[in-house]
């Protein structure tokens, strides 16, 4: 059977070929938005088999499976682990022109040195290959974040989190990686949640902080948000589907609050402005901290209302939402740069239509004082492959500026997901290596592998200062 070509895999010109090679390959990974288990690192977990490093989770594979026809008992079902595989191993060479098919050979290899093509014909034997070497202590959670060279590690955590873990992990002096945990409230924003009013209860025990009012739930908020800050958090995080924008003041927004506690119906023009007041006065928190708002804007989700009802969210049934957003975006932006309050902030988008408007709004609040003080997020979750990465990069090029963006994370529950940084410097390094090749850039190779190594790791180690 011939093999995938995985190291010259994107790599279409030698210029290419030269940029990964002596100048991204070995820089190390600074993955700063992941939703990796801090536990799983903090108990250096050992995987018992393939598919629950690899198959637990991911509904990408979910999404292809389903796509082919799989049975859910074989997707997120309750067939065995290898019953799994072995049906996923079916759907393999289906994949073609698919970042899942890439992916998928390049983590069998980077992790396993398996070469090979994955079909059905050799799955047990792969199957097995895997499984023994999963055994060894290199591939236990922690050694694989060393094998990759993660530097930084910035986890997903909701403001009700303890910590335990991450503070666990700070005191183990045989994990060399740093472990952050990023601030996600969007529980706090929500007010439409059948449950908002016993969450808010919870964030305020566990702020010790009354949350009857309003502006004790700004308190407790700024308690939490304290804590993850003593516990080395740098970074918020907030998914949207559309982006709210409508000013409100505080007494107005004090008494929709009070509302929503009580139980009572709001319209959907109270929520927007709760939403807005509460989101610009966490992002003059976050200014005040030192900390990057990253947005996540444009997925709509949980669509399929049978599948929610069986196996629940994050289950690989979301979708890219099309709508308008320059008007909101620059209305919030300004808000908050008009009083000197403005973070750093990433802002990313499903709708890849937004790129070039997203890369010159975020023109519009750069700053003195750093680099690229607003960025364009990275091409983030369907567009995390070949044609959306080129798509983002060339937006930031064209109408920004491409040498100070921070670059790419994994955006992942997976262990098995770190040579997603890998595609990502190979698509770089094709873009650049095309500049070269139609003379667009010099061939001076030491001044654009410089560019090439900032975007790799060099810019975030210096954006999120993370120590």
């Amino acid at each position: 059977m011939s093999r995938l070509d995985t190291e010259n895999l994107l790599l279409n010109s030698n210029s290419a070929k030269k940029l990964f090679y002596d100048y991204a390959e070995g820089m190390p990974i600074f993955d700063y938005h992941n939703h990796l288990n801090p536990k799983d690192i903090a108990i250096n977990r050992q995987f018992d088999n393939l598919t629950e490093i690899w198959l637990e989770g991911d509904h990408y594979k979910w999404r292809a499976m389903r796509w082919l026809g799989v049975d859910e008992e074989l997707i997120t079902g309750s067939a065995s682990p290898e019953e799994k595989f072995t049906a996923w191993a079916a759907c393999v060479p289906r994949l073609v022109g698919n970042p899942l098919y890439h992916w998928t050979h390049l983590e069998l290899a980077r992790y396993f040195g398996v070469q090979e093509r994955l079909t059905s014909g050799n799955a047990r034997e792969i199957w097995e290959t895997c499984n023994e070497q999963l055994k060894s202590p290199s591939l236990r959670a922690g050694r694989i974040l060393d094998k990759f060279k993660v530097k930084v590690v910035c986890t997903t955590d909701d403001p009700l989190d303890s910590l335990e873990f991450h503070r666990a992990i700070r005191e183990n002096e045989e994990l060399t990686t740093i472990v952050a945990p990023a601030f996600r409230p969007d529980r706090v924003l929500d007010l439409t949640h059948p449950d908002f009013t016993s969450y808010v209860e919870t964030l305020g025990s566990t702020a010790d902080q009354a949350v009857d009012t309003y502006q004790e739930l700004l308190e407790a908020l700024q308690q939490r948000i304290q804590y993850f800050h003593d516990h080395g958090c740098r970074l918020s995080d907030h998914g949207f589907g559309s982006f709210p924008y409508e000013p409100a003041e505080e007494k107005e927004v004090a008494g929709i609050y009070g509302k929503a506690i009580s139980g009572l119906s709001l319209t959907p023009l109270e929520e927007r402005k709760y939403r807005t007041y509460t989101l610009l006065k966490l992002g003059k928190m976050y200014h005040a901290m030192g900390w990057t708002m990253q947005l996540h804007i444009g997925a709509i989700r949980n669509n399929n209302a049978r599948m929610f009802a069986k196996i629940g969210k994050d289950s690989g049934y979301d979708s890219i939402l099309d709508f308008h957003l320059a008007e909101s975006l620059n209305g919030f932006l300004s808000r908050l740069d008009s009083s000197d309050q403005l973070p750093q902030t990433i802002v990313y988008s499903l709708y890849s239509s937004h790129y070039e408007m997203l890369a010159t709004t975020i023109g519009n609040f750069q700053a003195a004082g750093v680099e690229g003080k607003l960025q364009l997020g990275s091409a983030w979750w369907f567009h995390d492959q070949k044609e959306g990465m080129l798509k983002q990069l060339t937006a930031l090029s064209s109408m920004g500026l491409i040498s100070t963006f921070v670059g790419m994370l994994t955006d992942s529950r997976s262990f098995m997901s770190f040579p997603r940084h890998e595609y990502f410097r190979r698509v770089l390094c094709r873009l650049f290596g095309d500049w070269i090749k139609e003379g667009e850039v010099p061939a001076d190779y030491d001044y654009i592998g410089a560019i090439i190594q900032d975007i790799c790791y060099l810019n975030a180690e210096r954006y999120f200062q993370i120590r």
